[in-house]
């Protein structure tokens, strides 16, 4: 088939972090599929096709994309942040397992991309500079019961946390209940960061301790980040820097 199809990662916002690799391949691309906020932010030019399509079509929107490719078009398949992280890269291969066997014949690429836990993280320091987890708090794909596991495990663990999806109109109270069951099992002094729409001009950083957090300081732009029990706040006149030490072994002083 001489078309191909790319699945790549647009990062968190600034078009200073989008890879050359994925610039290199927009410019090559016939057709642009995505989410409608992502699809826009591709520049439209001579010969090329954008098809932006709403939340939560991704199987669809995935379908679409290996037709196209499957008809010889240069596809691009656009996600925020990095698609192989709750995003688009997973949908696709859901389609192309289940579709005609044809579409396994297809030139597939994922191209990565810099998610949101790591740019929230480079923006306040480094809490994610020791053993940590990334949890998706939407029960849209998952039961709560799932959700409430693993946070449970992963505070047993001591994990850094990275939260993605922790609220929105749809589902306005599960946060609470997140932040409610994280009091309980990590206390209310550990450092929590909610980092709202990095590295554009709407960005936030807030970090304050767990028992100040409250769920309406977080949307669907938010990424939300807490520390372990070894993470620290450096205060400083320039703003905090948070992070948490490489090494979990216990020095003496």
């Amino acid at each position: 088939m001489s078309g191909w199809l790319a699945i790549a990662g647009l990062g968190p916002g600034d078009d200073r972090l989008v890879t050359p690799e994925v610039t290199d391949l927009i410019a090559q691309a016939t057709d642009i599929v995505g989410y409608i906020p992502y699809v826009a932010r591709i520049a439209p030019r001579a010969g090329l096709t954008l098809h932006p399509s709403d939340n939560r079509v991704e199987l669809d929107r995935a379908a679409h994309a290996l037709s196209l490719a499957a008809q010889g078009r240069r596809v691009v398949v656009a996600s925020s942040g990095d698609p192989g992280v709750f995003a688009m890269a997973s949908a696709l291969f859901e389609a192309l397992e289940a579709g005609p066997a044809h579409w396994r014949d297809l030139d597939i690429r994922v191209l990565p991309g810099i998610t949101a836990m790591l740019a929230a993280s480079a923006r306040a320091g480094a809490p994610l500079g020791h053993d940590f987890c990334a949890i998706n708090l939407s029960d849209n794909l998952k039961p709560w019961s799932l959700i409430e596991k693993r946070l449970r495990l992963a505070a047993e663990a001591d994990f850094a946390m990275a939260f993605y999806n922790p609220r929105s109109k749809a589902r306005p109270d599960g946060f609470a209940r997140t932040l409610a069951l994280l009091r309980t099992l990590c206390g209310d002094d550990r450092p929590i960061l909610f980092a709202r729409a990095v590295s554009t001009p709407q960005e936030q950083l807030q970090i304050v301790p767990l028992g100040a957090a409250r769920a309406d300081m977080a949307d669907m732009r938010t990424v939300v980040i807490l520390g372990s029990s070894r993470t620290r706040l450096i205060a400083r006149p320039r703003g905090p820097i948070l992070y948490t030490p490489r090494s979990a072994l216990d020095r003496p002083a």
